[in-house]
């Protein structure tokens, strides 16, 4: 195995993109929690106030000899609009904002390409809203956050968004999938 990575994004609520990519090949570990605002430590529902400026995020690390920074990001805009600004379906508000917050330069240069290249491809109606922004410092989220889709399939949430999108995930992704 090579050493590890991290990736840090954002897209609406973290309990979806932690169930869709705990299930890719290549990532060790993923972690719900917030980042891009102001507020050290901050609870969540102090980021749901809309007040600290964090995004619910997850933190991906992964090995990029079994899965690249660019196929993390390539699965990231296909489970999630990346054209709605602060907003995922009903989760309104800017801890819902589409974003990716770049370890070191060869990230940003790579998330820079992705969006690029997805925008001229007019792969959505509209143009990719997703912030680019460095990393600063990730809080994890509260324990009861955490494995939520797996903690709780039966709950309305899990069964009415989550699910669809890792079903999704599991069909157009079925080769990036663990074993």
């Amino acid at each position: 195995m090579s050493r590890e990575e991290v990736a840090t994004i954002a897209g609406g609520c973290f309990w979806c993109l932690e169930a869709v990519f705990k299930e890719v090949k290549g990532v060790q570990r993923v972690l719900s929690g917030y980042t891009g605002g102001t507020k050290v430590n901050p609870t969540y529902e102090e980021v749901c106030s809309d007040k600290t400026g964090h995004a619910e995020a997850i933190d991906i690390t992964f090995f990029p000899g079994v899965i690249s920074y660019r196929e993390l990001l390539e699965i990231f805009f296909t489970v999630h609009d990346p054209t709605t600004l602060n907003r995922q379906g009903k989760d309104v508000g800017t801890q819902y904002r589409s974003a990716i917050f770049y370890h070191n330069e060869a990230q940003r240069i790579i998330a820079e390409q992705v969006i690029k290249e997805i925008d001229e491809a007019h792969i959505w109606d509209a143009h990719v809203v997703t912030e680019v922004r460095p990393y600063t410092k990730f809080y994890n989220a509260e324990e009861y956050h955490r494995d939520y889709f797996e903690n709780h399939p039966e709950q309305a949430y899990c069964q009415a968004i989550i699910a669809p999108k890792v079903a999704m995930f599991r069909k157009k992704w079925e080769g990036k999938l663990k074993g």
